[in-house]
């Protein structure tokens, strides 16, 4: 009898001490998901000319209120244009910049340009991440014949890279963007 208690002590003990062992294992960071309220694009004619604005602002989120989405005029024919995007967290005061946090992680972030509904127009990439793949924030926008539809930016955190496109990239959607756009 002796001899189970002191085996049931032991056992007990044992599991005891591995139960409250310490974990000496760091936990990851959390990279907490950026909050953009506010996505503009600025296209600037090469060559020089007046800059058109395309925006989409939503100040409360996920609330009751609709994006305010506005374009500052048509699109030219026949024009090759430089593309920038500014993602802002317009809930800060000042507002935060996060495009500054998406090209500091290059490689974890895409944006994306879809041309629909009859616009004629294209689009290339004009900066990359340090893998020498699409980052996205500057672009160039070549209009064709004068035409209407629409352009989406879409922004992917953590997409497969290298891809073909959004179809096959991946990754959760940061801001998608869509603007109604026409070529005169």
């Amino acid at each position: 009898m002796k001899n189970v208690k002191f085996l049931t002590t032991i056992a007990l003990a044992t599991l005891l001490f591995t139960a409250c062992s310490s974990d000496d294992d760091t936990p990851e960071p959390v990279n907490e998901e950026e909050v953009i309220t506010t996505l503009t694009v600025t296209l600037t004619p090469n060559g020089g000319g007046t800059p058109i604005t395309l925006q989409t602002r939503d100040l409360d989120g996920d609330g009751p209120n609709a994006p305010v989405v506005t374009v500052s005029d048509n699109l030219a024919m026949g024009i090759t244009y430089n593309g920038t995007i500014v993602l802002l967290n317009e809930t800060e005061n000042p507002a935060g910049n996060i495009t500054d946090e998406v090209e500091g992680e290059a490689e974890e972030h895409q944006f994306f340009y879809t041309i629909s509904g009859g616009l004629d127009a294209t689009t290339a990439y004009t900066n990359v991440d340090s893998d020498g793949n699409p980052l996205g924030t500057e672009f160039t926008l070549t209009t064709g014949a004068a035409s209407s539809g629409t352009i989406t930016f879409t922004l992917r955190h953590e997409p497969t890279k290298p891809n073909t496109g959004l179809s096959d990239a991946g990754g959760e959607t940061d801001i998608a963007a869509t603007f109604d756009v026409t070529v005169q």
